[in-house]
């Protein structure tokens, strides 16, 4: 190990924000503003990241849309993907320039899209060049930069080569990796099996955090409950959680009612300030649809659940499908209550 390592090794990382010790991740297609705006609803110190937006659609097409956000969605990061530092040291500035918290760079997702424009995962095979891209975009931000990688992929997989990869990054100084606690296999899995085929392994991102506890380590990937999250963060300094809090985003209110002590917030009540922005998006032209996708796991696991999710994606169809729609998935919802629950 590097004196330059030792010495980032040697220090301990003296204050975790919330928003790092609990995290929803980046997911294409679920994490827009939209989500978010739905997600902050249930914990208000739970980091919230967006898509994954690459270094070539914000040089190239419409930065307004692509970074986009609400001030009540903060503390909120933006991924990047892409591999030239020049190019991600110039959109590093945009998301700074945007009033983002936090910008992260991708070196987990394990698409084919992503892996023929050279992003993702398959820069694990890189450490050298993940590092030259995290100084260049630091360099340029007083934001903090950080990195979301895999445990490994397939040819570079065992535990030496993922110490390598780290210690490039952090002798390039970055102190903050988020670790998706499976390998990838980039040949023959699709993302969907890679979220679920290779094994999930814990004790790796635990030896991580051991090996450089001067770097804020989470761990990402396979957590569902509340008590794996606190168990979690007896070995690691935050815990990302993906599409069950997408699914189900109850778990974030338990999870910070847990760890915060934050009160339980009411799921109607919940509903009726969605329903207020909701409102203020139809009226800007959002259609319906685009918000209302988001809420479907609103009331995950409670009696009703799935009339609520049937009845909501069914009025969906119906074109020029307005607020009301809400009002009648709710009440499709109560009239399967026990008359315990009620």
């Amino acid at each position: 190990m590097s004196e330059r390592v030792a010495a980032a090794s040697s220090v301990q990382v003296q204050s975790i924000p919330r928003y790092r010790q609990l995290s929803v991740a980046p997911m294409l297609d679920y994490t827009d503003r939209l989500a978010r705006g739905f997600l902050r609803l249930f914990a208000r110190d739970v980091g919230l990241y967006s898509e994954m937006v690459t270094t070539s659609a914000l040089m190239h097409g419409n930065r307004d849309r692509l970074l986009r956000f609400h001030d009540r969605e903060q503390p909120v990061i933006l991924q990047l993907g892409g591999s030239d530092p020049e190019e991600l040291a110039l959109c590093a500035r945009m998301a700074e320039d945007a009033g983002y918290r936090e910008v992260n760079l991708n070196v987990g997702c394990p698409s084919d899209r992503v892996q023929n424009g050279r992003m993702g995962a398959c820069l694990m095979a890189e450490p050298e060049r993940v590092a030259e891209c995290f100084a260049a975009m630091q360099s340029v931000v007083r934001i903090p930069v950080s990195i979301k990688h895999r445990l490994g992929i397939d040819g570079r997989d065992r535990w030496e080569e993922l110490v390598d990869f780290v210690r490039w990054q952090v002798q390039s100084g970055c102190r903050h990796l988020i670790v998706h606690a499976r390998i990838a296999i980039l040949q023959g899995l699709s993302p969907k099996e890679n979220r679920e085929i290779p094994p999930l392994r814990y004790d790796w991102v635990y030896a991580l955090k051991q090996l450089f506890p001067g770097v804020c380590i989470v761990l990402n990937g396979g957590v569902r409950h509340v008590e794996e999250v606190e168990a979690h963060l007896r070995q690691v300094d935050g815990v990302m959680i993906g599409r069950e809090a997408y699914h189900n985003p109850w778990i974030l209110a338990q999870c910070a009612h847990r760890l915060w002590g934050e009160p339980l917030p009411d799921r109607d009540a919940i509903l009726e300030q969605y329903r207020t922005f909701m409102a203020e998006e139809l009226a800007a032209g959002t259609p319906l649809v685009q918000m209302t996708r988001h809420i479907l796991g609103l009331y995950h696991g409670m009696p009703g659940a799935r009339a609520w999710r049937q009845h909501l994606s069914s009025g969906l169809c119906r074109t020029g499908a307005r607020l009301e729609v809400i009002d009648q998935a709710l009440a499709a919802m109560h009239r399967h209550l026990s008359p315990v629950v009620k």
